[in-house]
């Protein structure tokens, strides 16, 4: 139903191991060899860094959640993604149905339009949507009235260790009616968190909690539980479900007319252009 060109390709995402956009396959040449050699290299990089990925587990005091069953577990998720490194040519133009689950939400629930986004707070390029466009989508439809806007997780837990300790805090502040804050405060201090590990990393994703005057001691009690482990895991195979196989990926529509997913960190005058003719039908 949305006609949409080709400049809606899958550009400025996180994809597996490929964090930056490719350039002109035609420019460069590569002998067979070396690219074989380049891809043995790929293969043993990726499981180095899926063995200590899940490394931070080892410091939540759970009975309920093993180290090795969240990494199994994302592991499993990940088989798809961490071997599709080459972004698609073409956008998903044919509508789709895609569920918004009870994930959190900003803006009038009743708006005509709906953005879900799937993202993953370490991903550089989510934190480049989160600062330079979705302020304006905010300005111009979500407090308009025109758009309401749902968050779901989508945390690639092989190239950003610390992304699921992220979805689960934010979702432990969601607990107390205080996500969107908490969502903004772990994408403003992304160059901070993203470097600890352990307990220093549960200490300061509860230090944000303590900043936006939450109750520490049920945030933590939540956070070291693993208590929205299995919420993640469910937004982690929906996405893959729906084609996300990077992030952030997004689908724009209403559960009437469908869905079209847009891939990347893509400018506002991309989004711009698709709402306003979502909106003028």
């Amino acid at each position: 139903m949305y006609s949409l060109s080709n400049k809606y390709t899958n550009q400025n995402k996180c994809v597996g191991e490929n964090l930056e956009n490719k350039k002109n396959a035609n420019s460069i040449m590569i002998k067979k060899s070396t690219f074989t050699s380049l891809v043995v290299v790929l293969v043993i990089a990726i499981a180095i860094s899926a063995f200590f990925a899940g490394n931070y587990v080892s410091n939540f005091n759970s009975d309920k959640v093993t180290q090795s069953d969240l990494k199994n577990a994302f592991a499993k998720l990940e088989e798809k993604i961490g071997t599709n490194t080459q972004p698609s040519i073409q956008p998903n133009t044919q509508p789709i149905r895609v569920s918004v689950d009870d994930d959190p939400m900003k803006g009038n629930p009743n708006a005509p339009i709906t953005i879900i986004e799937f993202s993953d707070y370490e991903c550089p390029f989510c934190g480049k949507f989160y600062t330079d466009t979705l302020p304006l989508i905010e300005e111009n439809y979500i407090n308009t009235g025109k758009v309401n806007f749902v968050y779901r997780d989508f945390p690639i837990q092989s190239i950003h260790p610390n992304a699921v300790s992220a979805a689960m805090a934010a979702e432990c502040a969601d607990d107390q009616e205080m996500f969107w804050p908490y969502h903004d405060m772990i994408f403003e201090n992304k160059s901070t968190w993203e470097k600890q590990r352990g307990q220093n990393l549960v200490n300061e994703l509860a230090q944000y909690a303590v900043v936006l005057g939450l109750d520490v001691e049920e945030f933590t009690a939540c956070l070291e539980s693993n208590k929205h482990l299995d919420e993640i895991k469910n937004d982690l195979q929906d996405g893959q479900s729906y084609g996300i196989s990077g992030t952030p990926g997004f689908f724009i529509g209403n559960d009437n007319s469908g869905y079209i997913k847009v891939s990347g960190a893509k400018p506002y005058q991309a989004f711009e252009e698709i709402l306003e003719e979502m909106l003028a039908q």
